[in-house]
């Protein structure tokens, strides 16, 4: 992008914000962007990575598990992403979630989360354990949002589609960790996405200020006593930063700046010390800024807040004998931390314990959705293979396929695959590519038949 599409009310504020720096700024603009993916820890380790990996990456400094890759790779169109071994994030955006402080166990809300690059970050590092609830106001990108958090197979989830005020409402100081990713004028992204000038000359900081701190205001009410959220923007505007942060503060004396570490390239705050801030004149990526908030107080651990909400959904449900080792094969390959089985319309999920499903909320997801019923026969869903580890997938006769087997994309399709004669066996099967799982299929002679779900097939 040329500098000379740029306004001119922006390019003032650019100068008087980075002083000496301004002139770096603009030649960033002749300059490449940068393309990143994100190993999922939850499923392969970036050691692991590096020795299997099918084309060139380059460590993102910020985070362990980020890397870049040259424009030129298509990383979505490569069989090991359809296993959810990495998501494809812009390099910049990985800060956030890898320095909110989630552990396993934690309860975990990224409150705008869609399109899911974030949560699935968060997601991971729970490790199975805890809960992650993400949320997205737009039910089309909490749609998107769902898809990735199960194509990276994270079983503890909740997906919500509601305004950050009516999950205040239902669920006060219930969060031990919240990311708020808030929408903002975007002008960090300015040098990779021109359409975001177009966007800003309608809508810019003096529009999205006021929303910032309403999502602020409502990420408090969320937050519990001892908890931690992490505010970030990809926009350079001090009125969308520094002085959304610097307001919620002086609201609620209960909240303080918990200081960022700088690392090689990261700038401090502007008038906010302790805060990060990352422009492309520095490091290799795009513009972001980023708060760490500490909530004062403590909470117990394993402190209960209020029982699960589910049993009026709850109904009996019949298996065949087949069906029933089928689900008691799932439940023992996806045990970890303890969690609840219910059943709900015709499917079957399993959710963490004494997690808060609130009646009130807009639900697309409560849990991991384990499968379908239909006539006394559970049909596992595409989450549930997704879900299952490489000792968990054992238990179902898999089908692993290698790397380069024709085969494999021909499943990813949708095609019915044939089977060598060693590779029969009956029932239900997990496709596998070098022991990552793909997805079901069903066994039926010489031939297996292909149960990937459609809506993610090969195109």
């Amino acid at each position: 992008m040329k500098t000379d599409g740029l306004p001119v009310s922006f390019l003032d504020e650019m100068k008087q914000l980075l002083g000496d720096e301004y002139e770096d700024y603009l030649k960033s603009f002749q300059m490449p962007h940068f393309s990143g993916i994100r190993i999922n820890s939850l499923k392969i380790t970036s050691e692991h990575w590096q020795k299997i990996a099918p084309f060139p990456t380059e460590p993102v400094p910020w985070t362990p598990n980020g890397y870049y890759y040259e424009e030129e790779i298509k990383p979505s169109k490569d069989p090991y992403y359809f296993a959810g071994l990495y998501y494809l994030q812009e390099p910049s955006a990985m800060l956030p979630a890898a320095v909110l402080p989630v552990i396993p166990g934690d309860r975990v809300l990224d409150l705008c989360a869609a399109p899911g690059g974030k949560s699935t970050e968060l997601g991971a590092r729970l490790q199975g354990q805890g809960v992650l609830f993400s949320n997205d106001i737009s039910h089309s990108r909490a749609k998107a949002l769902l898809k990735n958090l199960e194509l990276f197979g994270i079983p503890n989830i909740c997906v919500t589609s509601e305004t950050p005020e009516k999950l205040a409402q239902e669920l006060p100081e219930y969060f031990d960790k919240i990311l708020v990713d808030a929408p903002c004028s975007g002008e960090g992204m300015f040098r990779k996405d021109e359409t975001m000038v177009k966007d800003w000359l309608v809508h810019g900081p003096g529009y999205y200020g006021p929303i910032q701190k309403q999502i602020l205001e409502a990420a408090a009410a969320l937050l519990a006593p001892g908890g931690v959220m992490v505010y970030s923007t990809c926009t350079f505007s001090v009125q969308e930063n520094e002085e959304s942060v610097s307001w919620l503060l002086s609201r609620h004396k209960d909240l303080e700046l918990v200081p960022v570490p700088r690392f090689s390239g990261a700038a401090d705050g502007i008038g906010l010390t302790g805060c990060i801030r990352l422009f492309p004149h520095r490091i290799k990526g795009e513009g972001h800024f980023l708060a760490m908030i500490r909530k004062k107080g403590t909470r117990l651990r394993n402190e209960g807040h209020r029982k699960p909400d589910i049993s009026s959904q709850e109904k009996p449900y019949a298996l065949t004998e087949d069906s029933r080792q089928l689900l008691a094969d799932l439940l023992q390959a996806l045990s970890g931390s303890e969690k609840q089985l219910f059943h709900r319309d015709g499917f079957l999920y399993l959710l963490p314990k004494d997690t808060w499903i609130p009646k009130n909320l807009r639900f697309l997801r409560t849990g991991l959705l384990l499968g379908e019923l239909k006539k006394g026969r559970l049909e596992p869903s595409q989450a549930s293979a997704m879900a299952l580890t490489l000792t968990g997938a054992a238990s179902f006769s898999p089908l692993n396929l290698r790397r380069g087997d024709e085969r494999i994309i021909r499943y990813l399709k949708g095609e019915t695959i044939a089977l060598q004669d060693s590779e029969i066996a009956k029932g239900w099967r997990l496709v596998c590519i070098d022991g990552f799982p793909l997805g079901w299929g069903k066994e039926s002679g010489s031939m297996l038949k292909n149960k990937y779900y459609p809506g993610w097939r090969w195109q």
